[in-house]
């Protein structure tokens, strides 16, 4: 009787056991890597594209060795990756485009400068 409730246990446990989940859970971690890239993220936000990547890899592996939790945490952290490396090269573009003003603004001072004089604000 303790065998049969056992092999009742297992069969049950077997049976409650993740399903693999389909390869289109990939496809919005994909879809956010491929957002990164069109952003600049290879240039302006490498290190963030380069954890969404291994993320994505990671859950590849995951699901592999089923361990479909693991693939689900490492898909949504890769996502998380690919928006930061979104704004972060979001940021880094105004920022070059404000430093890029700036210095227009102090090319433009000092000529007006040179032509009335020091006393010109």
């Amino acid at each position: 009787m303790a065998r049969f409730i056992v092999l009742l246990s297992f069969a049950l446990l077997v049976g409650c056991a993740a399903q693999p989940p389909g390869p289109e859970i990939f496809e919005s971690a994909e879809r956010a890597i491929a957002a990164a890239e069109q952003a600049g993220a290879e240039e302006l936000s490498p290190v963030e594209l380069r954890f969404a990547r291994e993320r994505l890899q990671l859950a590849r592996t995951a699901v592999e060795n089923r361990k479909y939790d693991a693939a689900l945490f490492a898909i949504e952290q890769s996502e998380i990756n690919s928006e930061l490396a979104i704004e972060q090269s979001r940021t880094a573009r105004e920022r070059r485009r404000l430093n890029e003003l700036r210095r227009s603004n102090e090319e433009l001072q000092q000529e007006l400068t040179g032509i009335y004089g020091e006393d010109f604000e």
